[in-house]
């Protein structure tokens, strides 16, 4: 990927979305730092810098992946702007497949058609499971699931940054457990540390 859009979209999360202080996290942990990646996916540049790299790593890992997706609401703005890039890449290269979108909701809904995933489904079709911030890979595994149940075969998981808190190894036996899914594993942009090293740099 490109050392430039990826330095770029560092400095943003280290500024907009990094914080030091006493927290406490949706697991119940304690911590010295918050990430909300959501305040970076969703600023115009920084939607734009994450949709170019993760359909940059997309392009190298998992080159015929047909859709990308995750579980609402912090994979929601990574899906779009990756659709979005692979729109832009295919204008200037003829020949370059789409990578459309989907969401999987964390139920299915009451009314309507009932649909747990919302926009692309296709059965049998390759896709990339994305995700803004994996601490303990619950949400990303709640999306392998949905997928996997739809008839998707998950090609590869994505998070914007790792806390390296046991998500990744959790990731990957969810996926060694997936049937037919494809082995290009799990892949983060960047951990916890490299966002606060910037973050201080940046002060």
């Amino acid at each position: 990927m490109s050392d430039h859009n990826r330095a770029a979209l560092l400095d943003l999360i280290a500024t907009l979305s990094f914080k030091l202080g006493d927290f406490t996290l949706a697991s119940g942990a304690k911590s010295d730092y918050y990430i909300d990646c959501r305040t970076t996916t969703l600023h115009a540049e920084g939607g734009r810098y994450s949709g170019i790299v993760f359909y940059e790593l997309i392009r190298r890992i998992a080159p015929h992946a047909e859709a990308v997706g995750g579980l609402t609401m912090g994979a929601d703005p990574l899906v779009s702007n990756t659709a979005s890039a692979s729109a832009w890449h295919a204008r200037d290269h003829h020949g370059t497949t789409l990578v459309h979108g989907f969401l999987v909701r964390k139920a299915e809904k009451t009314h309507g058609t009932g649909r747990r995933i919302e926009g692309f489904l296709r059965k049998g079709a390759s896709v990339v499971i994305v995700d803004d911030v994996c601490t303990t890979g619950g949400s990303t595994i709640t999306a392998i699931e949905a997928a996997r149940e739809a008839g998707m075969t998950v090609a590869a998981v994505l998070c914007l940054v790792d806390r390296e808190q046991g998500g990744r190894a959790n990731i990957e036996r969810a996926l060694a457990e997936v049937p037919g899914a494809l082995q290009a594993g799990f892949h983060a942009i960047f951990t916890a540390n490299d966002v606060r090293t910037a973050h201080i740099r940046l002060q």
